[in-house]
């Protein structure tokens, strides 16, 4: 079980976030939007999408469309954008801005040794895996780019950010469904806790909105079709109108240190990073244990690493994804865990803006968890007009508000029953 090992007194603190999402590209941008209740889902352009039952996505803004919108020449080589599919840009991107943030820049062999990059996600390249099968069938699989597996290989955005910058510590790829910048985050974490790493670049990295996917959710019946016709009511978790989740895109990456080496190259910390906990459900290969169980030991592990009672969170920003099945099953948990909390606790799922960024989602939910930390102000749950779970909550429904968070947990579950919780904490 999970233990205090994240000493107060030195505690491991985040450093420098980056963000890249349906709401645009950086943190500012981001969070202004997030309050301002604004949303990031569009009808999906991306491909034709005649034949498809789910018609909307969340698909990160071009700078042509935006002035807020993505530009991959910002951090990235022109000659280099044709290697790697759309999740390694928007990872390379949003490291950038995490880093720069941080200030941290290794300058000597032991420095580099000790930066370890962790970078999950949830599918990888499938977009350049659909192409390549396309060009093979179409031309034959001498057309093929040299470079197509290093494009779409999930442990790439890791890779390219490590190559980019040196960073020669312990490297690693979580690819555990929709917990999986979750579960990088916490990987982050302990080797820094065991000695390994004295600095983690960690988050998570998405692009597949590409045929495959939005087929292969569309058959098992997951996103949403009812709203086709007006995309940002289409995710709208805890309401009873919900019919599925919204497929996104994006990345979001945060710098993790002590706070001691911190304070030692002048940096400025912007929150704790003080628990994580992760479990498996054992129970289903798409569906959460309705009681949730297993996101009940995760939560409690994370508590406890993090020396901090139940009574003593202010915010969870919720994994609910706007699914009937997944929205009741967290909250099921939540309420065993955080017993007679009541509207004292509030809850949002800052999804219904942004849609469900798979293997990038607990890294941006992360980042709106600690932002809410820093600001004072909960990001709303977009769309909650008849809610049907989770009443006895504040489920903080369609406008921002403020509070004061002392604590804060983010939850990610996914595919397969792997669960991760996170708890951030104000300095």
């Amino acid at each position: 079980m999970a233990t205090q090992l994240n000493s107060p007194a030195d505690p491991i603190v985040v450093t420098g976030m980056g963000a890249v999402s349906p709401l645009g590209t950086g943190v500012a941008t981001n969070w202004a939007r997030l309050v301002a209740g604004k949303s990031g889902l569009v009808r999906n352009t991306r491909f034709d999408v005649t034949e498809f039952a789910a018609k909307v996505a969340g698909l990160v803004p071009v700078k042509a469309d935006d002035p807020e919108g993505f530009d991959p020449l910002v951090a990235i080589d022109p000659k280099d954008i044709k290697k790697m599919d759309l999740f390694i840009q928007y990872g390379l991107v949003a490291a950038q801005e995490a880093l720069a943030q941080s200030g941290w820049v290794p300058r000597t062999e032991e420095e580099r040794a000790a930066t370890a990059t962790i970078i999950g996600t949830g599918v990888g390249g499938s977009p350049v895996m659909a192409q390549a099968v396309e060009t093979i069938i179409e031309k034959g699989p001498r057309r093929l780019s040299p470079f197509t597996v290093p494009s779409f290989l999930a442990n790439l955005a890791a890779g390219w950010i490590s190559i980019r910058y040196g960073f020669k510590g312990p490297i690693g790829a979580p690819v555990t469904a929709c917990a999986a910048s979750g579960q990088a985050i916490g990987d982050g974490m302990r080797l820094i806790l065991t000695g390994e790493a004295d600095v983690a670049v960690v988050g998570g990295a998405e692009g597949s909105i590409d045929p495959i996917s939005v087929g292969g959710f569309g058959a098992a019946r997951a996103l949403s079709t009812a709203f086709n016709d007006d995309p940002q009511a289409a995710s709208r978790p805890f309401d009873r109108r919900r019919d599925g989740f919204v497929l996104a895109e994006g990345a979001a990456v945060l710098v993790i240190e002590r706070l001691s080496h911190a304070k030692g190259r002048g940096a400025t910390p912007l929150a704790i990073l003080s628990g994580y906990g992760t479990s498996a459900d054992a129970y289903h290969l798409t569906a959460g244990e309705p009681t949730g169980a297993g996101a009940q030991v995760a939560m409690r592990n994370a508590l406890k690493m993090a020396g901090v009672s139940p009574g003593e969170i202010d915010y969870i920003n919720a994994h609910s994804t706007s699914t009937g099945v997944g929205d009741a099953a967290e909250l099921a948990g939540i309420g065993a865990v955080f017993a007679n909390r009541g509207k004292d606790l509030a809850i949002s799922s800052t999804k219904s803006a942004t849609g469900h960024l798979m293997g990038a989602a607990g890294a941006i939910e992360s980042v709106f968890s600690i932002l809410a930390l820093r600001t004072g102000m909960l990001p709303p749950t977009r769309n909650l007009e008849d809610p049907d779970v989770g009443e006895q909550f504040d489920l903080v429904p369609k406008v921002a508000k403020p509070k004061m968070v002392r604590h804060a947990l983010s939850n990610s579950f996914g595919f397969g029953g792997v669960n991760a919780s996170l708890v951030f904490s104000a300095l």
